[in-house]
């Protein structure tokens, strides 16, 4: 049952560390069953480095993860997929051709929105401030700011999934790294859930300050009633974060009444995005598995505290 869709490693990653098989060793060691490797797709602005540089980088990721995949088939299974980016519509085309181009080797998506106004919302504080304050021309009441600011995350978020029907939805919402009590039940937002997507539990945001993971509980609720399901993920950018405050994913999950959550595997029949991969619901109690008993002593002492 572990399983995380959504890695990256400073091989194929210049935020991350290490290399991609360190990545899948410690998977490994850990005792994950299923672990997916989801390295950024090329970003299409002309700050960043070279496109070509871009998409050689990332073509060499597919050969990679594919060879990792074959040599370590007996100890793990390695799903390899990507990572959206969605600063403008070009990078938008752009993975409509990277998949056509790729085809099989991308066997499924992480639909992620890091950028609102073509500015980071998840880099530091002050570049997510300059976010928020692109929209204050057009108001000068904070709530409206912050409204506007949230449509305009959401809106790429809908349009991504329209377009890619990603199978896992990527920290969800982000938009709030640095606004955690907020609640989206002051403000207008809509929730996609028609075509099956699984929404990630992603543990980054422990390492980020938060108290729960991605997404907060109010949206867990959200798609809870609406009938939307959950894959865990640890975004681990090199093998530190392989795993990393797991056990306090798990207590999470509990506290906001997750009582299954879904993996990836490989599937006979093409899914809306016509990729040849599906949610499977973990069997049993997922949160039984013998995997979490290497947690429990440090799940009694977060508890104690």
């Amino acid at each position: 049952m572990p399983q995380s869709h959504h890695s990256h490693s400073g091989q194929f990653c210049k935020h991350a560390v290490g290399t991609l098989e360190d990545v899948v060793l410690e998977a490994i060691r850990q005792g994950f069953g299923t672990y997916g490797l989801t390295e950024h797709v090329p970003r299409y602005r002309h700050e960043n480095l070279p496109l070509d540089t871009l998409k050689a980088q990332f073509e060499a990721f597919l050969v990679e993860a594919h060879r990792l995949k074959r040599v370590y088939a007996q100890q793990i299974t390695i799903v390899v997929g990507l990572e959206t980016e969605h600063i403008t519509d070009a990078d938008m085309d752009a993975l409509d051709i990277l998949l056509r181009m790729s085809g099989d080797h991308v066997e499924y998506i992480v639909g992620s929105v890091h950028h609102v106004n073509e500015i980071p919302i998840d880099f530091d504080r002050e570049t997510f401030t300059k976010a928020l304050k692109s929209f204050s021309q057009t108001s000068l009441d904070d709530h409206a700011v912050m409204e506007a600011f949230l449509c305009s995350y959401f809106d790429a978020q809908y349009a991504l999934m329209r377009r890619f029907y990603p199978e896992v939805i990527g920290h969800f919402d982000l938009c709030r790294l640095y606004n955690p009590s907020l609640r989206f039940s002051e403000y207008p937002a809509a929730l996609g859930l028609e075509y099956g997507a699984l929404f990630e539990l992603n543990v980054a945001a422990f390492r980020k300050g938060w108290d729960g993971a991605y997404p907060g509980e109010d949206v867990v609720k959200i798609i809870i009633q609406a009938g939307g399901r959950f894959a865990l993920s640890d975004d681990s950018h090199g093998p530190h974060a392989v795993g990393l405050n797991y056990h306090r994913l798990r207590l999470y999950a509990r506290q906001v009444g997750i009582s299954e959550v879904w993996a990836l595997g490989p599937s006979s029949l093409a899914n809306s995005a016509g990729r040849f991969v599906a949610g499977k619901i973990a069997p049993g109690l997922w949160d039984q598995h013998s995997f979490w008993s290497k947690r429990r002593v440090q799940e009694t002492v977060e508890a104690a505290e």
